[in-house]
C-alpha cells in the first residue's frame, strides 16, 4: 500500500513537472514571437526565431537574447523623430547673409560682421523685414526708413504722425508688392563698422 501512495504521488508529481515544463515552453516560445514582432517586420526573422527557440528551448531563447536587434520599432520610431526635430531645429535657425553665422531672430544686426538684418519700424519700432515696405503690427508705411535713421525719432514722429484708423485701412487696401522671398537690396552695414563702407 505505501508502494501504491509512492507511485501515485510520483505520478501526480511527474504531470505537474510535466504541465509545468509545457508551460513554460509555450511561454518562451510566445514571448519570443512577440518580442520579436515589436523588433521587426521581417515575417521570416520571426517565424525563424520561434523555431530556433522552440527546438531548442532555454539555449534558443539565450541565443535570441544575445542576437536580438537592440531596439524596438517604437523606440526606433520615436529616435527617428527626435532626431528629424532636432535637424528641423538646426536648419530653422537664421544665419547671416553677410558673414554665415548664425544669428537670433529678434537681432537687429549680426555681432560677428555688423550687417543689418532687421529695421525697426518708423511707428512703432517693432522689428520688421528689411524687404517690407509696410509694418504688419501698425500698417505703417516704411518708406520714411532712411531718413528716420538720418534723423532723431522724435523729430521723424512729429512730421510723421500715427496712421489713423481710415489711413491704416487705407494702406493695408493697396495690392501688396511680390515678394520674391529673398532679400535683393545690398547688405547694409551698421554704423561704427570696421568692414561696412
Amino acid at each position: 500500500m505505501f508502494e501504491e501512495d509512492t507511485g501515485t504521488l510520483l505520478t501526480v508529481v511527474v504531470i505537474y513537472a510535466g504541465i509545468v515544463t509545457v508551460a513554460f515552453w509555450l511561454t518562451m516560445i510566445i514571448w519570443t514571437y512577440r518580442d520579436m514582432r515589436a523588433r521587426s517586420r521581417d515575417g521570416l526573422a520571426q517565424l525563424f526565431v520561434v523555431v530556433v527557440v522552440a527546438t531548442l528551448t532555454l539555449p534558443g531563447l539565450l541565443i535570441y537574447l544575445f542576437l536580438r536587434p537592440r531596439e524596438t520599432l517604437s523606440e526606433a520610431y520615436e529616435r527617428s523623430l527626435e532626431e528629424e526635430a532636432l535637424l528641423q531645429e538646426i536648419e530653422e535657425k537664421p544665419s547671416c547673409p553677410g558673414c554665415g553665422q548664425r544669428v537670433q531672430t529678434e537681432w537687429q544686426a549680426c555681432p560677428n560682421c555688423h550687417t543689418r538684418l532687421k529695421k525697426p519700424c518708423v511707428v512703432c519700432r517693432r522689428l520688421l523685414e528689411l524687404s517690407w515696405n509696410l509694418c504688419p503690427h501698425c500698417a505703417a508705411s516704411q518708406t520714411g526708413y532712411a531718413s528716420a535713421n538720418t534723423g532723431s525719432e522724435t523729430d521723424y514722429n512729429r512730421s510723421h504722425p500715427m496712421p489713423t484708423s481710415e489711413s491704416r485701412i487705407s494702406l493695408t487696401r493697396k495690392d501688396p508688392e511680390p515678394q520674391t522671398g529673398y532679400n535683393t537690396d545690398p547688405l547694409e552695414f551698421v554704423d561704427g563698422d570696421e568692414y561696412g563702407v
